[in-house]
């Protein structure tokens, strides 16, 4: 079992929202948006100026325009978590970072964020795009518990707007940024207890959908889309294997934030109760590998002993992973 400590997240401060993206007369609208994604705003490292005067055209430039990098960004979720579980970084054996994009792949970006963080300790990456949090716990779950040490920081820089091409509407409307970070001991107990994790991908499907290096955002939209409610469906069937009957009511679901009207067809198909249902995608946009764990990470505190959380992820890879979280006293 994985025990959360503390969870954090960091939006940034400038919002792009539909009538923003009208603006740029890229053929839609707040009507169209909301219609196809249910995305109302997002937010973004860059400046709007830049993005107005420039559509991010050459994403090579974005990095020099960006008013935050991943490290800081990273820096700020973990602070959150690291506050909430009432460690400082000294505490930290380790750090394990994933996201899309990436700023540093030689050395491992979590080494500059283990820096920014002023932690002193083994940092390295396990990545897997959107399902990067999936990938790390379900390998932390199967690893030897006394090697490693007590607490373990966890991170998720997802700041992909530098990687959107903002004259492609179908790629603007969906896309924001967001960090987050757990803090996760295999070995002192909490509350939050991960008692299932599942991690697979299809690696024959890789080119489906991407961040190329240098390059934007691409996916085949109507085939990804399909792929990700099939893979939802799946895992939450896999992880309600674990959850006692008489608990059923008590289950909330955090899916991939790709888009709201994705998840609330999951939801159908899978009969989840709106009430059941927690998300916020439709005020942040797609964040990646931190979009659910922001989920999670705002609703902190927010519940019970005798409560369940059923996570699902899916994203490029093709990969999906589930985590299953019990609440205790």
């Amino acid at each position: 079992m994985i025990y959360i400590h503390g969870m954090g997240h960091f939006h940034p401060d400038n919002i792009i929202d539909n009538k923003f993206l009208e603006e740029l007369d890229i053929g839609t609208s707040d009507e169209w948006i909301l219609e196809r994604v249910g995305i109302k705003a997002r937010r973004t490292i860059l400046p709007l100026d830049y993005l107005r005067e420039t559509k991010n055209k050459d994403p090579s430039l974005a990095h020099e325009a960006s008013l935050l990098t991943n490290a800081q960004t990273a820096a700020e979720a973990a602070k959150m978590a690291l506050e909430r579980a009432g460690l400082k970084p000294k505490d930290i054996g380790m750090v394990i970072s994933g996201s899309c994009t990436p700023q540093n792949v030689c050395p491992a970006e979590a080494c500059s964020i283990a820096m920014e963080c002023e932690i002193e300790a083994p940092a390295f990456d396990i990545n897997s795009a959107c399902s990067s949090l999936g990938a790390q716990l379900n390998l932390i779950n199967k690893m030897d518990k006394d090697s490693l040490p007590d607490f373990i920081l966890l991170t998720h820089p997802e700041n992909n707007t530098r990687s959107i091409d903002y004259s492609d509407r179908s790629a603007a409307v969906l896309w924001g940024d967001c960090s987050s970070a757990l803090v996760i001991s295999t070995k002192i107990p909490s509350p939050y207890v991960v008692t299932e994790t599942s991690f697979h991908s299809s690696p024959k499907n890789w080119q489906k959908v991407g961040f190329p290096v240098a390059g934007h955002f691409r996916q085949d939209g109507r085939t990804v889309q399909t792929f990700a409610i099939k893979r939802s469906l799946s895992l939450i069937r896999e992880m309600r294997e674990h959850i006692p009957g008489e608990k059923a009511e008590r289950v909330k679901f955090i899916g991939h934030q790709a888009n709201l009207m994705m998840l609330n067809s999951v939801c159908n198909l899978a009969e989840i109760k709106p009430e059941n249902h927690l998300y916020n995608v439709d005020m942040f946009g797609n964040c990646g590998a931190a979009g659910a764990a922001s989920v999670l990470s705002q609703n902190w505190g927010r519940f019970t002993p005798g409560d369940f959380i059923t996570f699902t992820i899916v994203g490029a890879g093709l990969s999906w992973a589930a985590l299953l979280i019990e609440v205790r006293s």
